[in-house]
């Protein structure tokens, strides 16, 4: 990042860049965007919706290995190009469920990964893609954001959902790895159902009525000043619910992220700024609630936006890595306060088996059948 323009502007004291506020770089305040802003719309209904809720039809097929509790699923012995229509809404319906699902040794070409994931929705385009494609090529990050963010604003490979800045953000992305080094560029997946149950319920009841501000502005300012590459909408603010309902699952998941999100609507400056600093924490440490993939070439990655959040990890690696990402419009984001969260959940489903066997047992001993 030696060409960034903080890095032409050197203190004489200490050797060092002087810090260069983003709107003081002609590259930025001079952009112009060749594209409007999008405006809100509602997608097709969610094909996890159409699925069998016991996956028979996919299990049929693939081998099930959860990798952990809370996040991260292996289906084995299967092509997603050989899926039928049913197995494939069965697959949307466990990632759902799951965060992210991985497969090995695809045959997918960039084609019919397009193809296939059209299946599931409309396809995103990313505002810094300079062209008209449906798909993305991402790279590795052998750079330390955390030493980057000296000179640029943004935490470009720290934990984020994908565009999450968008009025409709994405819900599920595939990424197929076409090249990738023998060590190194692993990708890092957090559960936010699992972020949001870790909460004390004091945190959660707070949160649930919050709204946290998305932005693209940084990664905007980053794009052009580090890629030399100008996005093709302008910046844009959202403030979406800091806890937001899955339309499938019916789940809370915790809607902030590291990569996007400076802070929350409804709280003063420092008050927002010390909520912010405690989910960084929160999100990193939530090893419980995370799982880390090992890349190869033809390896696949489908996880859903609205209850994960994911990082490549930096390395010194010099293989090259490359791979093809698609991506498809979500609904708005939104927070029904009769949800659950998926421990309550889990806890209350457990109690109601326990009262319907107590029910059955005592059946039993006064009927005697």
């Amino acid at each position: 990042m030696a060409h960034l323009e903080s890095r032409k502007h050197i203190s004489p004291d200490s050797g060092f860049p002087i810090t260069l506020h983003p709107h003081f770089n002609p590259k930025i305040n001079s952009l112009v965007p060749s594209e409007p802003y999008r405006a809100e719309f509602t997608p097709e209904k969610d094909r996890a919706l159409f699925a069998d809720p016991e996956k028979k039809a996919l299990f049929s097929v693939a081998k099930r290995v959860d990798l952990t509790e809370s996040v991260g699923t292996v289906l084995e012995n299967v092509q997603l190009s050989q899926l039928t229509p049913q197995q494939l809404d069965e697959l949307a319906l466990l990632v759902t469920e799951r965060g992210v699902v991985f497969f090995r040794d695809q045959d997918l070409t960039t084609d019919s990964q397009v193809k296939l994931f059209e299946y599931y929705g409309a396809l995103d385009k990313h505002p810094a893609q300079g062209n008209a494609a449906r798909h993305l090529s991402i790279r590795g990050s052998v750079q330390d954001h955390r030493d980057n963010l000296s000179y640029t604003p943004w935490p470009s490979a720290d934990f984020h959902a994908d565009t999450s800045f968008e009025i409709n953000p994405p819900s599920y992305s595939l990424l197929r790895m076409e090249e990738s080094p023998e060590v190194g560029g692993d990708t890092a997946w957090v559960s936010t159902y699992g972020l949001y149950d870790a909460l004390s319920d004091a945190l959660k009841n707070f949160a649930d009525g919050l709204h946290a501000v998305h932005t693209s502005r940084l990664q905007y300012d980053t794009i052009i000043d580090d890629w030399g590459q100008a996005p093709s909408r302008g910046p844009i603010d959202t403030h979406h619910p800091a806890v937001r309902t899955h339309p499938v699952t019916g789940l809370k998941a915790l809607n902030v992220n590291i990569g996007f999100v400076t802070g929350f609507a409804e709280l003063k400056k420092v008050e927002s700024d010390r909520l912010l600093d405690f989910f960084v924490y929160h999100i990193h440490s939530a090893d419980d609630h995370a799982v880390r993939w090992k890349w190869a070439v033809g390896s696949v990655a489908m996880w859903d936006n609205r209850c994960t959040l994911h990082r490549v990890i930096p390395g010194t690696y010099t293989a090259p890595r490359r791979g093809i990402r698609t991506t498809i419009f979500g609904e708005k984001p939104y927070f029904d306060a009769a949800s659950e969260g998926r421990l309550q959940r889990l806890n209350r489903l457990k109690k109601e088996k326990l009262r319907e066997d107590k029910l059955q047992a005592e059946s039993v001993k006064t009927n005697g059948v």
